[in-house]
């Protein structure tokens, strides 16, 4: 329910009057107003509630949507989304044809750039700070990044290019010290120093207050005070490293204090070039358990499922270690995503053996090709959505030199709330292009297991994709062993047609057989694929000179399993009716996972109906007689 003020607010303008009071009043009925919403919806929730009074500040200094605020990644701009007119839609939150979990330029006129990834806004800031430029025009562009962002290397090549530019951008670091998992690296060491040395603060203070009180006896004292200012502060904190880069620095601020963020904000759009405004806030304030623990509360927990099978996930995490106790060259490496892909309890049993190279995929690619050409055994924890940032690491510096290592590809597929940033529907399509390497999804649970087991013992470059969901429940007992590369299995053999399927799709295709036989009298052969390169060439091929085939895969159709298989028939010269289904060469929007494969035509009763339509010609006489 809203109150007073909140009630009253459904655009930026509808804020411009309120007080520095009646602001701290809205920005508790904001956090009230993110836990009710929130806790139904699921969200992201820890860094919504440190930005309350950040995101106000910004909206009562700058006139969105003449000014542009550009959010990086977009985990926290729902408090941006509730001032900019859509409070009252944010029961559909993530929810399928609902709003967005991120910015979303066709959601609204003040969303400046859609995001869903780490590291963007200040190339896309810099960008629109140039357009403006060309066109004449003045209005202010706000880039707003997190330090865990900050550590992206693309990030960094953007305020280099902003400061070689010098025109006129606001970078607001949001310095929470936490992303997902803890920053890591000397860049959040660096930040940990300015936030938190007493003496620089302390120096820099003094040195501005004695330069406002010297009168003004020529310019030439003015110079040389501004230089003693300039000396010490590089003398307390070496490097400054942002003024390096050619920004003018202003921080740290409290980014709690709204009366201070104001003023900070208002002296900063009076400045010209590129400037960079460290704030200071706490990821979950306002809500005491995200704020005892800001991992944990990024987005709001889900409920456990008591009694359910295991997440593929979980499988992954438990075979690793099970792995490594084996093998003591194995070592993990993921890009800020320890929790997320399961390597909590990994780390905390092999410590030396796990590394996070924060929010940085290239280099974690490379970084896992130096461990390989070293000698060790190097899986590379990734989703689908962030393996394509580190595409020409995989191509340049792992797959040409044929080195050693197991890429678990995470998230592949839909990965339903989160929405199109991060579905990971392409990863099929960019791998199987490149040479040397083996790409697999297995058909459950168990058999992750053996394909994890399998890739480690390969001698050159390997992914396997597995989804974010739940296993089929299916035993974990039994002992691990080698998968013979490009070999499919056979599940069920049949005479009107082949559905050939691809990870948990096998599922859906072994429903949709048991319907063919009963409801059609239709004995179809089900193959789970296993390997989509090498593709198993001898069985598709025998397969395909005596029946039509169906494909049916979760990914991307456009240079998928599907066309795979089509470009396997045309260079053998074999014709026989196909029929693909996978994802749609559309952007998939969110949902839940079951609300989408519905929505693109991935389910049981879809592979029934492409089955009937590659067998209708030629074939609906013996239907007939066997219903009949």
């Amino acid at each position: 329910m809203f109150t007073t003020y909140l009630e009253h607010v459904n655009a930026p303008a509808d804020i411009k009057s309120l007080n520095v009071q009646q602001l701290t009043t809205l920005a508790q009925e904001i956090r009230g107003f993110l836990v009710d919403a929130v806790s139904q919806t699921g969200g992201h929730f820890g860094a919504n509630l440190g930005v309350v009074e950040l995101t106000l500040a910004l909206h009562k200094v700058f006139d969105s949507p003449t000014d542009k605020i550009i959010w990086d990644v977009g985990h926290q701009a729902y408090v941006h989304k509730i001032l900019t007119g859509r409070k009252d839609r944010f029961p559909t939150l993530r929810q399928f044809q609902g709003l967005a979990g991120f910015p979303k330029r066709g959601e609204s006129v003040h969303d400046q750039f859609g995001t869903g990834h780490a590291s963007t806004s200040i190339s896309a800031g810099l960008g629109m700070a140039v357009a403006r430029d060309l066109a004449g025009e003045k209005y202010s562009v706000v880039a707003v990044i997190g330090d865990g962002a900050l550590t992206g290397g693309m990030a960094m090549e953007a305020l280099n290019h902003a400061g070689h530019l010098g025109t006129n951008l606001l970078v607001i670091l949001n310095d929470n010290e936490m992303s997902i998992s803890e920053n890591v690296g000397a860049l959040s060491h660096y930040l940990t120093r300015l936030r938190t040395d007493p003496t620089y603060s302390r120096a820099k203070s003094e040195v501005e207050g004695l330069l406002r009180k010297v009168p003004a006896i020529g310019p030439k004292l003015t110079k040389t005070l501004e230089k003693v200012k300039d000396s010490m502060r590089h003398l307390v904190v070496p490097g400054l490293l942002f003024e390096g880069f050619g920004f003018k620095y202003l921080g740290p601020v409290d980014g709690h204090d709204l009366e201070g963020l104001l003023k900070v904000l208002e002296d900063a759009k009076r400045l010209k070039g590129p400037v960079l405004i460290h704030m200071v806030t706490s990821k979950g304030k306002g809500y005491a358990s995200a704020e005892k623990a800001p991992d944990k509360w990024h987005a709001w927990p889900s409920a456990p499922k008591p009694g359910g099978p295991p997440s593929y996930t979980s499988v992954f995490a438990d075979t690793l270690r099970q792995l490594a106790r084996e093998m003591p060259d194995l070592v993990a490496v993921t890009p800020a995503m320890i929790s997320g892909s399961g390597l909590t309890k990994f780390g905390e049993e092999f410590p030396d053996r796990l590394y996070d190279v924060g929010i940085a995929e290239q280099h974690a690619a490379t970084f896992c090709g130096g461990l390989a050409a070293a000698g060790k055994r190097p899986v590379l924890a990734i989703y689908s959505t962030f393996l394509q940032r580190a595409y020409d690491q995989v191509i340049h510096d792992i797959c040409i030199q044929k080195l050693p290592v197991l890429i678990a590809v995470d998230r592949a597929g839909l990965v339903g709330p989160d929405g199109e940033t991060h579905q990971g529907a392409y990863d099929v399509s960019y791998l199987r292009a490149i040479p040397n390497i083996v790409v697999m999804m297995p058909k459950d649970e168990n058999e992750l297991r053996h394909m994890l087991y399998t890739g480690l013992h390969v001698d050159g470059p390997v992914a396997v994709r597995y989804p974010r969901a739940d296993g089929v429940g299916v035993d974990l007992s039994e002992p691990l062993r080698k998968l013979n590369i490009g070999e499919a299995e056979v599940l069920r053999t049949g005479d009107a047609a082949a559905i050939l399927a691809l990870g948990p799709m096998v599922q859906l295709a072994e429903e949709a057989a048991r319907r063919l036989e009963e409801e059609y009298g239709v004995s179809t052969t089900v193959v789970n694929m296993r390997f989509v390169k090498p593709l198993d060439e001898a069985l598709i091929l025998r397969l395909a000179k005596s029946m039509p085939l169906v494909t049916v895969e979760e990914a991307a159709l456009a240079g998928g399993m599907g066309s795979a298989v089509l470009e396997l028939l045309a260079d053998h010269g074999v014709e026989t009716r196909v029929r693909r289904r996978g994802i749609p060469d559309v952007f998939v929007e969110h949902g839940t996972r079951k609300e989408l494969l519905q929505h693109i035509g991935l389910t049981a009763n879809d592979i029934v109906q492409d089955v009937l339509h590659v067998i209708k010609r030629g074939e609906a006489s013996r239907i007939g007689s066997r219903q009949a």
